[in-house]
């Protein structure tokens, strides 16, 4: 029989206001290099999705905006309203975060998410391709990979170079 030992440190006394590991957590969600990749793939990422947060926020580039968007989500999607607005916000929050780099990590899991759905729930029917000659139901899911793609790098490195994130990390 082995002995398990616990370390004091990772429990919270009733009286804390937050877990030991709240600093340590925020820490590893800023932290970043310089990696120049990172600041292409979340500023690319940033600036294709922005229009797209717009359109369904502010009903800008030809979108519904926030209230459009929500019947559509939750009337003819069936979407609940938490998960429609938690949407729209990560392509509109999200894409201005990727773009000065602030908190880029989370915000590219929310885009991620936002788009794995996507192609779940919409495009994966349609093929890989998009519809570019008109001659498909709709538009298939090779632009929501790419997306997942350039997510998953900012995810793993971070803000990169010129980020929010790497001003605040190199603070602390």
């Amino acid at each position: 029989m082995t002995a398990h030992t616990t370390n004091p440190s990772t429990f919270v006394s009733p009286a804390s206001d937050a877990p030991s590991g709240a600093p340590g957590l925020l820490a590893r969600v800023l932290s970043t290099t310089r990696d120049p990749g990172a600041l292409v793939a979340r500023v690319a990422l940033g600036l294709v999705m922005f229009p797209h947060g717009a359109q369904k926020a502010l009903g800008w580039f030809g979108g519904y905006g926030f209230t459009g968007t929500m019947g559509f989500f939750t009337g003819k999607m069936g979407i609940p309203a938490a998960f429609a607005i938690l949407a729209i916000l990560a392509e509109f929050l999200g894409s201005i975060g990727l773009v000065v780099g602030a908190v880029s990590r989370v915000a590219a899991l929310g885009i991620a998410a936002v788009m794995a759905v996507a192609i779940a729930t919409v495009h994966l029917h349609n093929g890989l391709f998009m519809n570019w000659y008109g001659n498909q139901a709709g538009e298939g899911f090779e632009y929501h990979l790419l997306a997942i793609g350039l997510a998953l790098v900012v995810m793993v490195k971070g803000g990169g170079a010129y980020s929010v994130d790497r001003a605040v990390s190199a603070r602390r």
